[in-house]
């Protein structure tokens, strides 16, 4: 079940970017995006280990709604579904890296491990 939205009044900007934000994967599928551009659920899950389908499904889904990922659906059979970072989700990744920056700098510090990143398949290069 998507979040409900927020009827509340906003504290400050960055509450209302966090309230985007929050959980666990969006951080990662907006730097996905991002870095590979237009992807497919599979290639979502395949580049984000430990995702849930659940959980990723949620994600895109309230991403959606907030107006930071497009999803978008091909006539075929079988369906083919694409995701891809609105100019709304572009823009707000840009405006995570300085924030990724601090956990680079925080990760080399305290000498944090760091996961391996999945290789994308050679037929996906180019």
């Amino acid at each position: 079940m998507a979040k409900a939205p927020r009827t509340g009044p906003y504290i400050c900007g960055i509450d209302a970017a966090l309230d985007v934000v929050s959980g666990k994967w969006k951080g990662l599928v907006l730097w996905e995006l991002h870095a590979h551009g237009v992807r497919r659920f599979s290639e979502l899950r395949r580049a984000l280990p430990g995702v849930s389908e659940k959980m990723l499904a949620q994600h895109l889904r309230e991403m959606e709604a907030d107006g930071i990922v497009l999803r978008t659906v091909y006539a075929e059979v079988p369906p083919k579904v694409e995701y891809s970072l609105t100019e709304s989700g572009a823009a707000l990744n840009e405006a995570l890296l300085p924030l990724g920056a601090w956990g680079r700098e925080r990760v080399r510090r305290e000498g944090l491990e760091v996961a391996p990143v999945p290789e994308a398949p050679a037929s996906a290069a180019g």
